[in-house]
């Protein structure tokens, strides 16, 4: 921090006269008052004694041999701007004298043979006003450095505000892996009552997802498709076994009308879950049919929620698939022929489309994975990876380290089956 200008110490005055008695006569002027009097007989003689030490006044004859105080008082206006300039000059000199006003920039000049009281006042004011001048360039300077500081502190606050956002990003996002991996760790529990069952969410979920982001749904509505996907059947869980287990065609008209409630029941489990209320409501809707004769609530086109119009059509799908409520699993061939047949009838034509592009997109792409004996430290699953009974093993975005994967291999020992997963590994270092 700059130091502030001090009013105690006494100002230095510089007269400067070729003539001695000159000088005496400035002395006896300034006796008695609180000031540092010094002379020099020449201009030269200033400019070395400034170079030593600057001084608050410098009091100039006009007339001076070799540097005469025109040329001086510019010299020192160029070299000490700080320092007062006043000129003691004679009428004859009025020439020289416009030229030190405008090259020199002097405070004020004063007619030979000076008035001793307007010389007296005159340094007063050269000196009065200097003083301001240097608080003002102290205050500037102050302000000049509070500002620096006040720009670093903000660049440091700036850092540390961005360095806790992405602290605070990554343990977000590491909850939400948590919560989503609860999430599947019970639905592939609820899953295990029926064999049937197995992979079931899983599958619907993850279908559901990759239909509302080709219809370009936002993050928020894809993610509580996906969510809704994997615990459309939650409601199944108050289903007696008897029921649960039988395919619908052999219900009888009592279990089947106990069989449709699970979806308003699985809407009630999951309301008082913040995070899952709009998920809750795609659940409800989710066995609805286009024209209007699906269930709980009989809705139809677009009163059906978006979210649940498609999470229809990835359930059904999966049930054809696997042959959940029908004779015999379909090919996707024939499933997608029956899909389509029903399309304007129990499924939203616009949804159709979308999983038929789909389709179409996912056949142009090309289905990466590797061994076990393939991992590497460092790798991370693109991919949840599921046992052969449909029980979640690894969540996806999960890196992988060296105990991780010997844990894997051992698992692949013991139920002596290959075990293949999505990865991606890390970056070779440049």
């Amino acid at each position: 921090m700059s130091t502030p200008p001090t009013s105690n110490v006494p100002a230095r005055l510089l007269c400067v006269d070729d003539e001695p008695n000159i000088l005496s006569a400035l002395r006896r002027v300034f006796r008695g008052q609180p000031y540092v009097v010094e002379t020099a007989a020449s201009g030269a003689e200033v400019l070395e004694r400034l170079a030593q030490a600057p001084c608050d006044v410098v009091i100039s004859d006009m007339r001076m041999p070799g540097i005469d105080g025109a040329e001086l008082v510019v010299k020192v206006r160029q070299r000490w701007p700080e320092t007062v300039r006043i000129l003691l000059t004679g009428f004859a000199d009025i020439t020289s004298t416009i030229a030190a006003i405008n090259q020199g920039e002097i405070f004020r000049y004063l007619a030979k043979p000076w008035n001793e009281a307007e010389l007296l006042h005159t340094v007063e004011q050269a000196l009065a006003r200097k003083r301001l001048a240097d608080e003002r360039d102290h205050l500037l300077q102050v302000t000049r450095e509070q500002n620096a500081q006040l720009t670093r502190l903000n660049g440091e606050l700036e850092a540390r505000v961005a360095q806790r956002t992405e602290a605070l990003a990554r343990s977000n996002a590491q909850l939400h892996r948590a919560w989503l991996t609860s999430i599947k760790v019970f639905t592939g529990l609820m899953e295990a009552r029926s064999g049937g069952l197995a992979g079931h969410a899983r599958r619907v979920g993850e279908l559901a997802r990759d239909i509302a982001r080709q219809m370009a749904l936002s993050d928020a509505d894809v993610q509580d498709v996906f969510l809704a996907g994997l615990l459309h059947d939650v409601g199944k869980l108050g289903l007696p076994d008897a029921v649960l287990n039988q395919p619908l065609r052999h219900m009888s008209t009592t279990e089947l009308a106990h069989y449709r409630q699970h979806a308003a029941l699985g809407e009630q489990a999951l309301m008082p879950l913040e995070n899952l209320q709009a998920a809750a409501r795609l659940v409800r809707s989710h066995h609805e049919r286009w024209d209007g004769r699906g269930h709980p609530d009989g809705l139809h086109g677009e009163q059906i929620p978006l979210g649940a119009r498609i999470l229809a059509l990835a359930n059904d799908l999966d049930n054809l698939l696997h042959g959940r409520h029908t004779k015999q699993a379909l090919s996707l061939a024939a499933a997608r022929q029956q899909v389509i047949d029903l399309s304007d009838a129990r499924y939203d034509p616009v949804v159709v489309q979308a999983w038929l592009s789909l389709g179409q997109a996912a056949a142009a792409t090309i289905d990466q994975t590797v061994g076990v004996a393939d991992l590497q430290p460092g790798d991370t699953l693109t991919e949840d990876w599921f046992n052969a009974e449909g029980m979640l093993m690894l969540a996806a975005d999960r890196e992988l380290d060296a105990k991780l994967i010997e844990q894997i291999q051992q698992y692949q020992t013991r139920v002596s089956q290959p075990i293949r997963l999505h990865v991606r590994h890390r970056p070779e270092p440049q």
